[in-house]
């Protein structure tokens, strides 16, 4: 995948992509999506308390970061019928920088 992620700037993209929907700290709310605490390595679909979509529950995916790479170019496109309304970050080091900031603050 190239050049390394940058947790720094990762943080300025979740605050303004994500965080209006995600939280990020251990035992955070879910907002309209689920808190993101534990999620590295976890099977997508599997936040306790959070109402996922049917295509979400039975995509089998599990979260690494060739997973999220992908995912957050398209949510849409890589789980189709996912109620994440979010058009996905088109630039490779944008998404890179972004799982930076995820495994740093996600992650126990």
């Amino acid at each position: 995948m190239g050049k390394e992620g940058n947790a720094k700037k990762g943080a300025k993209i979740f605050k303004t992509k994500c965080s209006q929907c995600h939280t990020v700290e251990q035992g955070g709310a879910h907002k309209q999506g689920p808190n993101l605490y534990g999620f590295f390595g976890r099977q997508s679909g599997q936040a306790d308390g959070y109402s996922y979509s049917a295509a979400n529950k039975k995509s089998g995916i599990v979260w690494a970061d060739d997973t999220l790479f992908e995912y957050l170019e398209n949510p849409k496109k890589y789980i189709k019928g996912t109620k994440m309304v979010f058009a996905g970050l088109k630039k490779p080091q944008d998404r890179k920088d972004l799982i930076a900031y995820l495994k740093s603050s996600c992650s126990a």
